[in-house]
């Protein structure tokens, strides 16, 4: 038996590392994802008022802090039996539509974008943003750069801090949003919009039109029939802010359609000794192992799950790409994994339009932006659909609002089990007897994971609370080890 390690995998949020073990026929005989770090989140957060939870839950990730902010935001709001006047939901929203469209374009262009736009094999000192750059031209890095600065200025404006937000109270929001501010919104959501048609004319005339890749993404190495699930709209239309959670199955016929409050009744997390990583599955179903098909209790969750499960776009321009994103891969579900990149950029126009309707909604300088809570419930949950998938916080506290529990069931976190079975899929298809192993290879097996956009800081927990580590001194000359420490390994 031979093993093969990509240790550390790269461009994601987090660490983690593959190990991939080949036996004597030259066969890949099992992959395991592992994920070797704890964020304590769900411990140290016991013992806190309640209502400070949307701004410590925001350093659970620096990628997506507007994701934990609003959900957490709306859970607060339910332990404290309170609900926001209707401009306070527009302004967290509007706040999160600008996020997820600034977000989405930092996975395509700087995670993913390099192994299509650069070639999966390329050079690894090319394949990078800059070799992106040189590709597409600075005329288009430029836009890049400045679609992510203008949806953290848009976030900075309604959340109070680009990274970090900190508007979310229990009823509603901390300001309003002057007429200035608005006209600015206004402006930031109209480039939004165009920003969004270069990323998806980019997708047609690099992935598209090259047959080698839309092979790729047509493959069996980078496919597996799952379940997917996502939240919608009263219409079935793919919602990122607030809405029911719908699954389907994988022959696309709808499953259950639940209220996120109710998630408990619908899924349930299985343990493996080797990972941090719980693996949510339907619990309906059961846990059948890391296997696909309709009596798999696995599912998926992000961009391709979420217009797996949905039956359109809300805004004109991206029900038009999701038209023809399903009619150029043959109906409804697409399987393929690597799909979920161009799903990604349908959602971006989505958002883009989302926020430009939220600006120049007339409601949206009303300045009552707040209901003041009078009692405790004691419990919330809240949910939103986060660019790596559907995010829940569940919070329980006593009478006097003091967090006593909390559960944390994030994006990856979802997509856990489908990602180490796209990981052996990719492996499976990809090494076989007697060929070489070489680094581009082993980068195409990333490419299985990096379509989920993952982000191990904000999936990973354990009971205990213990900080797993393993420290290893190599050779600066001959890569050697020298010496090797580990704790709670």
């Amino acid at each position: 038996m031979r093993k093969i390690s990509i240790d550390p995998i790269t461009r994601l949020e987090g660490h983690g590392k593959i190990e991939i073990f080949v036996n004597d026929e030259g066969e890949v005989a099992n992959v395991y994802f592992q994920v070797p770090e704890l964020r304590g989140f769900e411990r140290f957060c016991v013992g806190r008022p309640v209502e400070e939870l949307p701004r410590i839950t925001t350093r659970i990730c620096g990628v997506c802090p507007e994701a934990h902010h609003i959900a957490s935001t709306k859970t607060v709001d339910r332990v404290f039996g309170v609900e926001p006047p209707p401009t306070a939901h527009k302004l967290r929203e509007l706040l999160y539509q600008a996020f997820m469209a600034g977000d989405h374009t930092t996975h395509f262009f700087v995670l993913a974008g390099p192994d299509f736009v650069v070639g999966p094999q390329a050079d690894p000192a090319e394949r990078n943003i800059l070799g992106v750059i040189a590709k597409v031209g600075m005329e288009t890095g430029g836009a890049v750069i400045k679609m992510r600065a203008e949806a953290n200025e848009l976030v900075s404006i309604i959340g109070g801090k680009a990274i970090h937000p900190v508007c979310g109270l229990p009823g509603g929001v901390s300001k309003a949003l002057s007429a200035e501010e608005r006209d600015r919104a206004v402006e930031i959501a109209k480039g939004q919009v165009e920003f969004a048609k270069v990323a998806l004319g980019i997708f047609n005339d690099v992935v598209l039109a090259n047959n080698d890749y839309v092979d790729l993404i047509r493959s069996d190495a980078f496919a597996h029939e799952t379940y997917y699930m996502g939240m919608v709209d009263e219409q079935n239309r793919v919602n990122f802010y607030d809405g029911k959670l719908r699954v389907v199955d994988p022959a696309g016929a709808e499953f259950a359609v639940f209220k996120p409050e109710d998630y408990l009744e619908h899924i349930a997390e299985h343990v493996e000794p080797y990972s941090y990583l719980v693996y949510p599955f339907l619990k309906k179903i059961g846990w059948k192992g890391f296997v696909g098909g309709s009596d798999s209790g696995v599912y998926r969750v992000a961009p391709l799950a979420r217009l797996n499960a949905a039956e359109g776009m809300a805004t004109p321009l991206a029900q038009a790409e999701y038209e023809r994103f399903y009619s150029t891969l043959g109906g409804k579900p697409v399987h393929a994994t690597l799909a979920t990149h161009w799903a990604r950029l349908v959602e971006l126009m989505y958002a883009a339009e989302r926020t430009l309707e939220l600006a120049q909604d007339p409601e949206i300088t009303n300045p009552d932006v707040r209901t003041i809570p009078t009692g405790v419930v004691g419990e919330g949950i809240g949910c939103v659909e986060a660019p790596r998938g559907t995010l829940f916080h569940h919070y329980k506290t006593d009478e006097k609002g003091f967090v006593t529990n909390v559960n944390l069931i994030v994006g990856t976190t979802n997509n856990n089990a489908a990602i180490s079975m796209s990981l052996k899929e990719a492996a499976t298809g990809l090494i076989k007897k007697d060929a070489a192993i070489s680094e581009g290879l082993l980068n195409m097996v990333e490419m299985a994971f990096r379509a989920y956009d993952p982000c191990f800081g904000c999936a990973t927990h354990t009971l205990p609370g213990e900080m797993p580590l393993e420290v290893t001194v190599r050779s600066q000359e001959t890569g050697e080890t020298m010496s090797s420490r580990k704790r709670y390994m």
